[in-house]
C-alpha cells in the first residue's frame, strides 16, 4: 500500500469509528490519535533501518505533542484507531493486528527486564476500553474485548470479553454481540457465576421444601442436620460433663 492510500485509510477509519468526526479538516487537525500513528510509522521505519536514536527522538516528540507514547519498535497493523488518546503507552515488543480500537489511558506493558518478547500481542479487531492495562507477553485473540479499567495478565481467547481486576474472561459471544457491546454493558463473569449459583441454591431449596412437605419434617433444622453432635456441643458449652 502506498503512502497516500494509507493516509486515506487512516482518515476513513476515524469517520467509521467515531461519530463525533464531522469534517476532514477537523480530523486532520484535532485527532491526536491520528497524529501519533503517523509519527509512529515514521519512527518505526527508521527503527527498522537501525536508526535507533532518531526513531526514539521522534517517539519522544510524539509523546510531547500528543500525550501518547508508542515505542518505535512496536509493530502496528492497518486501521488502528486510538480514541481520545491521552495516556496511552505501547511497549517495544508489542504487536498489534488490523482494525484494533483502543481508548485513552490504555497501557500495553511488559513485566520482564530481559531483552526478549515481553509485551502483548493484540489480534485483529480487538477493542480495549479506557484505562485498561494489559501486561506481559500474552495474547488477546481476534475480536476480543477488554473492559475499561481492567487488568489483563493472561491470554484472552478470540471473541471473548475480559473484565475486572484481575480480568476474568467470559466466552461465547457472536460477531454481532461483540459489535453491540458497549463498554458500560460488558458482562461480569463473576456476577454471572453467582447468578448460576443462586439458581442452583433456589432449585435445592424447592426440592427440600417438597421433601419436608411429604415427610412432615424440618430438614433445615440444626438438630436434623447435625444430629447428636449439636447436643454434645451444647453440653460442652454449658459445662456438663467437664
Amino acid at each position: 500500500m502506498n503512502l497516500y492510500a494509507m493516509i486515506r485509510e487512516d482518515i476513513q477509519t476515524i469517520f467509521r469509528k467515531d461519530p463525533a468526526a464531522r469534517s476532514m479538516v477537523e480530523v486532520l487537525t484535532c485527532y491526536p490519535g491520528l497524529h501519533s500513528i503517523w509519527m509512529h510509522r515514521l519512527a518505526h521505519a527508521l527503527w527498522r533501518r537501525r536508526f535507533f536514536f532518531i526513531g526514539r527522538l521522534i517517539s519522544h516528540l510524539n509523546r510531547f505533542v500528543t500525550g501518547i507514547e508508542i515505542h518505535p519498535g512496536a509493530r502496528i497493523g492497518r486501521r488502528f484507531f486510538i480514541d481520545h488518546g491521552s495516556g496511552v503507552v505501547i511497549g517495544e515488543t508489542t504487536e498489534i493486528g488490523d482494525d484494533v480500537h483502543i481508548y485513552q489511558g490504555v497501557v500495553l506493558g511488559g513485566v520482564s527486564l530481559e531483552r526478549k518478547k515481553r509485551h502483548p500481542t493484540i489480534g485483529n479487531g480487538v477493542m480495549i476500553g479506557a484505562g485498561a492495562i494489559v501486561l506481559g507477553p500474552i495474547n488477546l485473540g481476534e475480536n476480543s474485548r477488554v473492559g475499561a479499567a481492567s487488568l489483563v495478565l493472561g491470554d484472552v481467547p478470540p471473541r471473548a470479553v475480559a473484565v475486572g481486576v484481575p480480568a476474568r474472561v467470559g466466552l461465547g459471544f457472536s460477531g454481532k454481540d461483540l459489535r453491540d457491546l458497549a463498554d458500560n454493558k460488558l458482562p461480569d463473569p463473576v456476577a454471572n457465576a453467582f447468578m448460576v449459583f443462586n439458581r442452583q441454591i433456589e432449585s435445592l431449596e424447592r426440592r427440600i421444601e417438597r421433601m419436608e412437605y411429604k415427610g412432615n419434617i424440618d430438614l433445615t433444622s440444626d438438630r436434623h442436620i447435625f444430629g447428636e453432635n449439636i447436643s454434645k456441643k451444647e453440653e460442652f458449652i454449658m459445662g456438663h460433663g467437664i
